[in-house]
């Protein structure tokens, strides 16, 4: 047999060294393949159309009793506090006398326009108001919540932003249920920008739900999870709705004041609810 020259052995050794690269780099790459390929959109909304917002994808809460929270706006139907106008669903808190209420606002939910969902992503894509007494929700509740009522139903609060006191600089996730005693629980988590306020641009809210735990993320990152594998977190484990509402005063914010400006606008550039393929 013919022996190899040392070149010979040097351009073998080179093209191994090759081989093991690109192997590696595609078993590093098979994960970023695996999660672009993990889910797929479902459903969403991208405020394309000026008006009302969608009628077969949003329901317009009416009411204003203070929603178990001691707020002070009532919940109007019609464009006066929620409108699509240039691409952005504007949700708008006015200090305008309602029905014995000293502030209108509006409250979207996808309620009754499909069958909810369990586990993937859910964002949006939002601008926020600021202010004190001005509190921003994008969140969710359990469908079942007609039947179990709340806590037992669930609550995911993808994003709560509480107006005023240096406060807008923070949000907050948070799952409200009902523990083994069947009382109120809550795990919770918030995040803090190095500067400036949230509603000085456009951010994303987001939650990766899962069988295992739900994650919270601003912009991608990651800021709290917990984990849902136990019996107390059952109900994370049905179909919910989405709501996104723009609340004016209550026990958490505390109630405008001579420093709060009106009106407030809460702009949603999208919404969108992706899930697993399989």
């Amino acid at each position: 047999m013919e022996k190899l020259s040392p070149s010979d052995n040097g351009k073998i050794d080179c093209y191994l060294r090759f081989f093991k690269a690109m192997l590696l780099f595609g078993f590093l790459l098979l994960p970023l393949v695996s999660e672009a390929q993990e889910y797929k959109l479902v459903w969403s909304d991208e405020f394309s159309f000026p008006g009302l917002p969608d009628t077969t994808k949003w329901g317009l809460v009416i009411g204003g009793k203070g929603w178990g929270n001691a707020e002070l706006e009532y919940y109007r139907d019609g464009t006066h506090n929620a409108e699509v106008r240039d691409g952005n669903l504007i949700i708008t808190a006015r200090a305008d006398s309602f029905e014995n209420r000293a502030y209108t606002s509006a409250r979207l939910t996808s309620k009754m326009k499909n069958e909810g969902w369990v586990y993937g992503k859910i964002e949006a894509r939002i601008k926020l108001p600021y202010g004190q007494g001005i509190w921003p929700a994008f969140w969710m509740l359990g469908t079942s919540i007609d039947t179990i009522r709340w806590p037992r139903c669930g609550e995911i609060d993808i994003m709560e932003m509480i107006g005023g006191n240096g406060r807008e600089n923070t949000v907050h996730g948070t799952i409200h249920f009902a523990n083994s005693e069947r009382k109120h629980d809550s795990r919770g988590g918030k995040i803090t920008l190095d500067k400036g306020k949230f509603s000085d641009e456009f951010h994303v809210y987001s939650i990766d739900w899962s069988p295992d735990s739900i994650k919270w993320l601003v912009d991608g990152k990651q800021y709290f999870a917990t984990e849902i594998n136990t019996e107390e977190f059952s109900a994370f484990h049905h179909k919910f709705f989405i709501l996104l509402n723009l609340a004016v005063g209550g026990y958490w914010p505390g109630n405008p004041d001579e420093t709060t400006v009106f009106p407030q606008e809460m702009k949603v550039d999208y919404v969108r609810v992706y899930q697993k393929e399989n």
